[in-house]
């Protein structure tokens, strides 16, 4: 069975998101934000667990720091933008005052992650717990007009500026003389991480960052004549043969995705939004299950094994940035073909994430869709993708709600 023809969706049939406003406010206020305001919060010494069951029970109390940003994040964005809650801000207050404490080495850059009690466990191997600290800070200022705040964003940016080229430092394994690869995930977090820092960092300084990160982005990793944007590149911008360079990561293109159609609503830059509207819908038919619906984790572009074991797996976090960039798609662009793709994963994601008995919503799924485990969070999974999608999509509808 085709799963798009399931849903029996007619291709000349005008679809109306304004229906989805509600469910996506209320799963957002009264379901997932409730879950890590009631069971995440460390009373006793500051910073939040984020390994917590499928009921929110704590199952292990080390505290990763790229998840403590995120979490500053998103109770910052939501008492920015959603309602000005004091407990909303207080949560964020607690995570900010435990990781400005703990967070970092002597040459301020953030530990991946600390004990309960804030000592530290693993090194500053990897540049993102720097990215989501600026974000959680840079939101947080906002909220707070703190300069204390500014000036953790600040030196957090400037010194992932400074790192950028070379962003695991002494902790990367790979030889680059011989095979010098290129990630997809920084010049991608960059893009986003730029505008949320617009009010601290300055215009200049975003123009400064985001045209060379698009260039990089559609003319180096998007590969013209695949029609694909793959995850590792080599330095000059071709592909290698290999794992690495056969890699296609279907949920990191299409987060991207949206991340270019923001920024192209900033420079109103048609041509870079249908762009990211096109690689949205082309990579969600490459990477869709037909035979078991849901878009697949990770693929080789050749059809051989993937390296990744889990690389048939569904997650959670694929599935909700793909409803962003397609909402965002569907009001940029009118393009009905993202209105039919966001009912179609809405249906999957809604009937197979969300836990109808307990708050939150599941992270993995096997290839059937079968929960894989029940855990509501751990060392990936925080309070980021799911809130921070159901904000997106209700504040994308509600801001055009009476334009379609």
């Amino acid at each position: 069975m085709d799963i798009r023809e399931s849903t029996k969706l007619k291709r000349d049939k005008t679809i109306n998101l304004n229906k989805y406003l509600s469910l996506y406010y209320n799963e957002l206020t009264n379901n997932v934000i409730p879950f890590w305001e009631n069971n995440s919060l460390d009373a006793d010494y500051g910073g939040y667990f984020t390994c917590l069951d499928r009921k929110g029970k704590v199952f292990d109390t080390d505290k990763f720091m790229w998840l403590q940003g995120r979490q500053i994040y998103m109770f910052s964005l939501i008492y920015n933008q959603i309602e000005k809650k004091q407990s909303w801000l207080d949560t964020a207050l607690l995570g900010a005052d435990f990781v400005k404490k703990y967070g970092r080495d002597s040459s301020g850059n953030w530990y991946f992650s600390l004990t309960r009690e804030g000592k530290p466990l693993i090194q500053p191997y990897n540049i993102f717990s720097d990215c989501f600290m600026a974000m959680g800070f840079g939101e947080l200022y906002k909220a707070t007009g703190n300069k204390e705040h500014k000036e953790i964003a600040l030196n957090t940016y400037y010194n992932i500026i400074k790192r950028k080229e070379n962003p695991k430092g002494i902790y990367s394994k790979i030889i680059p003389e011989t095979r010098p690869i290129k990630n997809f995930s920084l010049p991608m977090i960059l893009s986003n991480l730029a505008l949320i820092l617009e009010d601290i960092i300055g215009n200049q300084e975003v123009d400064n960052l985001l045209y060379p990160l698009i260039k990089e982005i559609t003319e180096s990793f998007y590969q013209q004549d695949k029609g694909l944007i793959f995850e590792n590149i080599l330095s000059d911008g071709t592909l290698s043969d290999s794992f690495e360079g056969r890699l296609i990561n279907p949920g990191h293109v299409i987060e991207a995705m949206w991340f270019l159609m923001d920024i192209g609503e900033r420079f109103s830059n048609k041509e870079l939004i249908d762009f990211a509207v096109k690689n949205t819908l082309h990579t969600i038919e490459y990477g869709w299950d037909k035979e078991h619906g849901g878009i697949f984790y990770f693929l080789d572009y050749k059809g051989y094994p993937p390296q990744q074991l889990e690389w048939d797996q569904k997650l959670w976090w694929v599935h909700i940035e793909t409803l962003i960039a397609l909402v965002k798609g569907y009001y940029l662009t009118e393009n009905q073909e993202c209105a039919k793709w966001f009912e179609i994963i809405h249906n999957y994601t809604w009937k197979h994430f969300k836990d109808n008995e307990y708050p939150e919503w599941y992270g993995y799924l096997n290839r059937q869709g079968e929960v894989l485990l029940n855990l509501k969070g751990g060392k990936w999974k925080g309070c980021f993708h799911v809130p921070r999608g159901l904000f997106q999509i209700y504040k994308t509808i509600s801001d055009n709600q009476n334009t379609l």
